[in-house]
């Protein structure tokens, strides 16, 4: 996959890979079509951060989903 190039595509494969690192419950609810080509820098930068960390601890979680929410909210 080539995510150097802005598509809806990339987008929807970034927040799909989000969710499964983040192992979230509730991401039947979180629909990746949901989200903008315009915000993929941010949540390339997501992207980045979740893959690049072995681990991440609950407050990390909490604070990824609830940017997630803010991004989804500012199509």
């Amino acid at each position: 996959m080539d995510l150097s190039k802005k598509s809806q595509a990339n987008v929807e494969y970034m927040i799909e890979q989000i969710k499964t690192k983040l192992r979230m419950a509730t991401g039947a609810a979180m629909q990746a079509s949901a989200f903008s080509v315009n915000q993929y820098d941010d949540i390339y930068d997501l992207y980045d951060m979740v893959m690049n960390k072995q681990n991440l601890s609950i407050s990390e979680v909490e604070a990824v989903v609830s940017e997630l929410g803010q991004l989804r909210g500012n199509q």
